[in-house]
């Protein structure tokens, strides 16, 4: 499930909170095997300041283990189920959306219908829609929202969960090395070692000497 929609569920507090490199990332999981996803997990990365933004926790929950309900919301309300949702719990207030936090809501509702009156003018660009979008970029239009820019350390992120859930243990990740620095058997899984034999069938030939 991380692999599959983390990078959709995690995108929009990324890229808000403007988030690089997880420090730390821990996970809770049913039991883990070489040949199936664990049936839950409970992954934790660690985020460092950035600039004037203090360090933040991002918790990801599947498998029906959901988070704990927030005390704002409403009894006659739920958290987004299905195919899942997001809480953003800042110092003044929770936002709850769903999950690809297309409608993002303050709770309770009482403290959103306060707030819409003075919530501040839309400047960020709109997106036309993910495929006019690509084809736009490929003709000389601005970049992609999620270009590879964006999307490479987004992925990069969401993916250190699952080396978490593959080994069981505590990751301290290196972004410049591209290595696990704490546990020197996880690196197995971040690069895979080409088969003998094909390093000779992709070298380039120089042409024939005449």
């Amino acid at each position: 499930a991380l692999g599959d929609i983390g990078c959709h569920a995690m995108d929009a507090a990324f890229w808000a909170l403007k988030l690089t490199h997880p420090t730390s990332i821990e996970a809770q999981t049913s039991p883990v095997n070489d040949e199936t996803a664990p049936s839950w997990s409970i992954v934790t990365y660690q985020f460092p300041a950035r600039g004037k933004l203090p360090p933040v926790k991002v918790i990801w929950h599947d498998g029906g283990k959901r988070p704990p309900r927030p005390k704002d919301l409403e009894p006659d309300r739920d958290i987004p189920g299905d195919i899942g949702g997001q809480l953003l719990f800042g110092d003044t207030g929770t936002i709850m959306a769903d999950v690809y936090c297309s409608s993002p809501r303050i709770i309770p509702e009482a403290k959103m219908r306060e707030f819409l009156p003075k919530r501040p003018p839309k400047t960020l660009p709109r997106s036309p829609g993910h495929m006019r979008e690509w084809i736009e970029a490929c003709k000389g239009g601005p970049a992609p929202g999620a270009n590879f820019d964006f999307a490479g350390p987004l992925t990069e992120m969401v993916l250190l969960g699952n080396l978490a859930v593959r080994t069981g243990q505590k990751i301290i990740w290196d972004p410049v090395s591209m290595k696990v620095t704490n546990v020197p058997e996880a690196n197995r899984y971040v690069r895979r070692e080409p088969r003998k034999g094909w390093e000779e069938f992709y070298r380039v030939k120089e042409p024939p000497k005449e």
